[in-house]
């Protein structure tokens, strides 16, 4: 392909052992959340969104938006979350396609119960094996790729709901 700027031997190990350490870590936190609590990670980042606002309730698409997730997925989600009797959901009474979710008593008892096993996992597995100036130094390139990303991933992300619109009419 011309014009195709190819990774580098460096880049492109770099990238592989990016791409690992992330799927490591990830696999290694979703299955100490799901042996310990019994809940995706999907789950439990929807419940920690909710315990941090302010009345523990959110319009459904703002939570889509913080939790980086299509409306339709967050919704399947929130569905069984209401199954669980961890979240309310509530219709906007200014907007009837809106909605709100508010999270329970059961579903904060059921995030206070699952924080330290899921916060003693990040620990071990990302901030234990790094040094201080480690940490410093991740903190500065996760900035980095999340701000080169975001534009990106909203425009995405509004493209993704437009579709989702028009296929549910």
């Amino acid at each position: 392909m011309v014009g195709t700027r190819w990774l580098s031997d460096e880049e492109q190990r770099v990238w592989r052992g990016f791409m690992e350490a992330v799927e490591m870590l990830r696999g290694h936190v979703e299955s100490r959340l799901q042996r310990d609590s019994g809940m995706p990670q999907t789950y439990y980042q929807v419940l920690v969104v909710l315990s941090e606002t302010p009345g523990r309730t959110l319009r459904m698409s703002e939570l889509a938006e913080r939790c980086r997730s299509s409306r339709s997925r967050l919704s399947h989600a929130v569905a069984r979350l209401e199954e669980n009797g961890w979240v309310r959901r509530d219709e906007c009474p200014t907007d009837k396609r809106g909605a709100f979710a508010t999270l329970t008593a059961e579903g904060f008892a059921a995030i206070e119960a699952a924080a330290p096993g899921h916060v003693a996992a990040v620990r071990e597995a990302l901030f234990d094996v790094l040094s201080p100036d480690q940490v410093k130094t991740l903190g500065e390139i996760t900035d980095a790729i999340r701000d080169g990303l975001t534009p990106r991933c909203a425009a995405a992300m509004a493209e993704t709901e437009a579709v989702e619109t028009r296929s549910a009419r």
